[in-house]
């Protein structure tokens, strides 16, 4: 008898092996690109999805893969067993659709994806699917111009009304309305980042690298990396427009490289992972404003490391009580204590990835577990949060899929959705 990790790499490579092979880079996709007779039973009411925003540029990967996620109940006989993905397979074939937004109300799934051309402009792409509520597949509904070059980032505003994208290789930032149903409309608003930094390669103009909004819906800031700035913008969601703040803008170390930011779940602080130096930067936060005041900057690398630095990702953890970052280089997630006063981290523990390059992790929403994703050994691991102490413990077995490079949980639908 196969093993359930034996099992689903059989599937994985039978999904694979029933593809057609490539699509033309920049143009429309289709919106049925894969067949649903293999796949396993999926309750929306009941199950919860992962799915993985992959690169296709090195040719191993072809779009958005997902999994359901089968959780021990909390009874005795179960309480042992540890959370397993499923592979549902490929669900839609995409280029470089390296980071992805799930509207988990609508069941929909937007994608922003790393190319500089479509439709014969020089532009990248964001499309937007449909989620089938009786197999998790996504079906294509439109796309639209990214207004900038490898868009490597975005987010769906509160409100549900706006994406905001962030482009890296021409360090622009975008919004794209997005009607009732998902389908998205001509951009509303684009912005250019203009200025360079310290490091003579990687920062000699800007480098959009993500958008967050506050909890209010009221303020975007996008972490450049070429410019070592935090961009603070006034956003009007119902107009889907920017308009920068006053302050416009908070300035990091020369040469940290701001990649990503999240905040806590009260509002009151933000954090963001600075990639070039491997350190964490920890902010106050007055909504009225959106002023951003820096009150720590630390490692998130253990003491004495000597090798690559470059921090990838960061969440704060559903309680507020502590900080996940990912190290690449060190193949590690980092715990840190965050202070509920003062906002303030400290570190606590380096647990490593189970893989190499942890470009990307997830923590579940109940806040349980947290899945990480290892690009270039192309795995997904899981680890139990321990809900006192906010440590990983890694569990047995791991899932694959190629080139990962963003995870998201479509939780179950309240009520039974209908089928589209």
């Amino acid at each position: 008898m196969l093993s359930r990790q034996t099992s689903g790499k059989l599937r994985i490579l039978f999904s694979l092996a029933c593809l057609s092979v490539g699509f033309a880079i920049g143009q429309p996709l289709s919106a049925d690109t894969t067949s649903s007779s293999s796949t396993p039973a999926y309750d929306p009411t009941r199950d919860t999805l992962v799915y993985v925003g992959t690169f296709t540029r090195t040719g191993t990967s072809k779009g958005i893969y997902a999994f359901k996620l089968e959780t021990p109940s909390a009874s005795p006989a179960t309480a042992a067993q540890s959370p397993t993905l499923i592979p549902l397979g490929l669900v839609a074939e995409n280029i470089n659709p390296s980071f992805i937004a799930v509207d988990a109300k609508r069941r929909l799934l937007f994608s922003a994806n790393g190319t500089d051309s479509f439709d014969g402009k020089k532009t990248g792409i964001v499309s937007a699917y449909s989620i089938d509520p009786q197999t998790g597949r996504l079906h294509l509904i439109n796309q639209q111009p990214a207004l900038g070059l490898n868009p490597c980032h975005l987010v769906l505003d509160k409100a549900g009304k706006n994406i905001l994208v962030a482009n890296y290789n021409s360090g622009t930032v975008t919004v794209i309305p997005v009607a009732a149903d998902g389908r998205l409309g001509e951009p509303s608003s684009s912005i250019q980042h203009t200025g360079k930094s310290v490091h003579p390669q990687r920062q000699q103009g800007p480098h959009a690298h993500c958008v967050t909004l506050d909890s209010e819906n009221n303020y975007a800031f996008v972490c450049d990396l070429g410019l070592d700035q935090i961009l603070a913008y006034r956003f009007d969601a119902a107009a889907g427009k920017l308009t920068p703040a006053d302050p416009a803008f908070i300035a990091t170390k020369p040469g940290a490289g701001p990649r990503h930011m999240a905040f806590r779940p009260d509002g009151k602080f933000a954090y963001s992972v600075n990639e070039m130096d491997a350190t964490v930067s920890v902010f106050a936060y007055t909504p009225a404003s959106g002023a951003l005041r820096e009150v720590q900057t630390v490692s998130c690398l253990p003491a004495g490391y000597e090798g690559r630095k470059s921090g990838a990702e960061i969440e704060v953890h559903p309680s507020g009580k502590w900080l996940y970052v990912s190290n690449r280089g060190h193949d590690s997630v980092v715990v840190f204590d965050i202070d509920p006063a003062s906002g303030t981290v400290a570190f606590k523990e380096a647990h490593p990835s189970g893989g190499k390059t942890p470009r990307h992790f997830a923590i579940t929403p109940d806040g349980r577990h947290l899945i990480v994703g290892n690009q270039e050994s192309a795995t997904l691991v899981i680890s139990r949060i321990d809900d006192s102490t906010g440590l990983l413990t890694p569990l047995p077995g791991q899932a694959e899929v190629p080139q990962p490079a963003c995870i998201v949980f479509l939780p179950p639908a309240a009520t039974p959705p209908a089928s589209r």
